[in-house]
């Protein structure tokens, strides 16, 4: 149900992106901004069709291709199920609610029907022709139900707005706290669109009716934004305060590498709002540090209602939006004031909590060795999806698994089975819990393969461990020396050279991937940094596997989740078993289109099979596509202590 939930949070993305948009024309229309009545009314098109925007969005959202049949479906599940409740009763207004409903229908059976074949003579109306019809149908007989049904429902709902919305300071204070403390699940987004887009309603001058707490803050009621100003102090204010805390609080040796993320993701929380880079930073190395920070949205929020402050944002409470609606705000300035204090307490309760509990953020981890004991040869892939399964707790323990770059996800029946430390035993980088019954197994960049062992070996739950052994593992030979010279290894890319610790994502930040460096690409060109062939290029062309003549493994990753953009963007110059030399160009990619699509460029160069051996970075800053003396690999000093 989890999971299924957060797809819906995830898919409600695609309509709250059309929110900047509609909230700057709704505002440069104004008086006392442009006096043109048009741009707002195009604006308010927007805003006043949410409830149709989200059938098509969540419909696209759910279905397994993302296909446009789905989003018809959507759009014509909604006018159906809409037209038909107020047919049936004009009191009924389910508002978004049933844009969500027939979202969800339509993408659902979009997944169901889109490869459905009749006979010849109705072979027209098969596939994903279907769909839209099979849609209509099951709406008919939704509005229907609803049309006499809802008006319960409705009732309760309304009387619950009524306590949120006059709940004065508590009501604020628990939304405040539930919007943040549902991020890591992706149920915010839910919980967000009731509020922003349904509860409450106001009559505009011109005799329209907007509902929700954009809508009306946007359009000129003087009672909204109290459940949108207090989130201004914190995101400007308090987690950049969050960020100082955490560098603060890092180890001597790391602050370095910690300093330029902190200084990154804080800057960008201030200016636009966005503050996920920040969240996911530490939420879960240290839970308790975000329930607390959920706690300190929930203060804010009741702070700014108490200061009787409204205000309010078309994407995010960010600078951008403070300065866009400063002149319809109330009391706008006092949220300055707010946010320095929230500032003052996000820095002393992190750092506090931090050095006395011991809890473990950016630059304060611990470093693990983990030790593989996964057999090789020609069933490897086999024997770590044997391996695997039984540490995950056996096939029957796996509701669904998935897979992207260089991790499985997976989603658990029960997750507290699952061996851990048997997992990076059998060649795991790292696991990461998400959620209740949530889990992703880091791989690395073979996960292709292993995952579609594990679906092969779970749907042939009799198959027996594979012949090879641990034992026999163990007893294998050493690996051959592996070495890189610093002649040896050339820039893949002009751009700026990171260290690894600071690319804002767990997995490549951690090393759980293998030690390298990052670069923050001034050009889209990525050429071969050794000698060696292809090994992988991924279908998605975001990513490119190497072997040097050595032995040594590398992945240049460009972007981070650029495997959502489905090949957007790149283009491929090799193919897997292509031989290549220093500079061989290995992709091309339109930097314009990542950069819009993807949350980061930065590009992990990471040594995925590293085991007696250890790499020295030699230079930092900025570098040309094809300069040496970057890094050398080297054999691992032997310990001559005693003890």
């Amino acid at each position: 149900m989890l999971n299924f939930l957060q797809r819906i949070g995830k898919s409600l993305m695609f309509p709250i992106a059309t929110l900047p948009a509609a909230a700057l024309l709704v505002r440069l229309g104004m008086e006392d901004f442009l006096d043109l009545p048009f741009i707002t009314a195009a604006g308010n098109g927007i805003l006043g069709n949410l409830a149709l925007i989200f059938a098509i969005g969540i419909a696209m959202g759910l279905s397994k291709d993302g296909s446009g049949a789905a989003a018809l479906a959507g759009a014509v599940g909604y006018l159906v199920l809409d037209n038909g409740i107020g047919a049936i009763n004009e009191d009924v207004k389910m508002g978004v609610f049933a844009g969500v409903i027939a979202g969800i229908a339509a993408g659902l059976l979009y997944n169901r029907y889109n490869d459905v074949k009749f006979p010849e003579f109705l072979s027209f109306f098969g596939g994903k022709r279907f769909v839209p019809i099979i849609t209509s149908a099951v709406m008919v007989v939704a509005a229907f139900i609803l049309g006499y049904v809802w008006v319960y429902p409705q009732a309760l709902l309304d009387s619950t707005a009524d306590w949120i919305l006059n709940g004065g300071a508590a009501g604020v204070g628990i939304y405040g706290f539930l919007n943040r403390l549902l991020i890591p699940v992706g149920l915010h987004h839910v919980m967000n669109t009731l509020i922003w887009f349904d509860f409450g309603t106001f009559t505009t001058e011109g005799g329209e009716v907007v509902r929700g707490e954009i809508n009306r803050f946007l359009n000129g009621d003087p009672s909204a934004g109290s459940f949108l100003a207090g989130f201004f102090p914190v995101m400007m204010f308090g987690l950049p305060a969050a960020c100082l805390a955490m560098y603060a609080a890092a180890k001597k040796e790391r602050k370095a590498a910690v300093g330029g993320m902190f200084l990154s993701i804080g800057l960008t929380s201030f200016l636009t709002g966005v503050t996920e880079p920040i969240e996911f930073s530490f939420m879960f190395l240290s839970p308790l540090l975000y329930v607390v920070h959920a706690a300190l949205t929930g203060v804010s929020m009741i702070l700014a209602y108490l200061f009787d402050v409204r205000h309010g944002f078309g994407f995010s409470a960010g600078l951008i939006d403070y300065v866009l609606n400063y002149n319809i705000a109330q009391n706008p300035f006092t949220l300055v004031l707010i946010g320095l204090f929230m500032a003052a307490v996000y820095f002393l309760v992190f750092y506090f909590l931090i050095i006395k509990l011991n809890l473990k953020t950016p630059g304060r981890e611990d470093e693990e060795e983990v030790q593989t004991e996964v057999e090789e040869g020609t069933d490897e892939y086999e024997a770590k999806a044997y391996h695997y399964i039984e540490a995950l707790g056996g096939a029957d323990n796996i509701a669904t698994l998935d897979y992207c770059t260089t991790r499985l996800r997976l989603e658990m029946k029960d997750r507290d089975i699952v061996d851990e430390s048997s997992l990076k035993r059998s060649g795991a980088r790292g696991v990461m819990k998400i959620g209740r019954r949530n889990l992703q197994v880091i791989v690395g960049t073979t996960v292709e393969f292993v995952a579609e062992a594990m679906k092969k070996q779970m749907e042939n739950p009799g198959m027996t461990a594979p012949a090879a052994s641990r034992t026999e593992q163990e007893q294998a030979p050493a690996s051959p020396e592996r070495t890189l010279n610093k002649e040896a290894f050339a820039m893949p890319v002009t751009g700026r050279i990171l260290p690894l610790e600071e690319v804002p994502d767990q997995v490549f930040a951690e090393g759980m991937m293998g030690p390298g460096l990052a670069v923050d690409p001034a050009d889209g060109t990525i050429t071969s940094p050794v000698k060696g062939k292809v090994v992988q290029v991924f279908p998605t062309k975001h990513a490119v596997g190497l072997e040097t003549d050595k032995g040594l493994e590398l992945l240049i990753h460009v972007g981070l989740d650029t495997v959502k953009l489905q090949g957007k963007g790149f283009e491929a110059l090799v193919e897997a078993g292509d031989l290549v030399d220093l500079g061989t160009p290995l992709l091309q990619v339109d930097m314009d289109t990542v950069k819009k699509k993807a949350p980061s460029i930065i590009t992990p160069v990471i040594f995925t099979n590293l085991e007696n051996e250890e790499i020295h970075v030699l230079k930092h800053g900025q570098a040309e596509r094809g300069d040496k003396e970057i890094l050398e690999v080297t054999r691992k000093k032997e310990d001559d202590g005693h003890e």
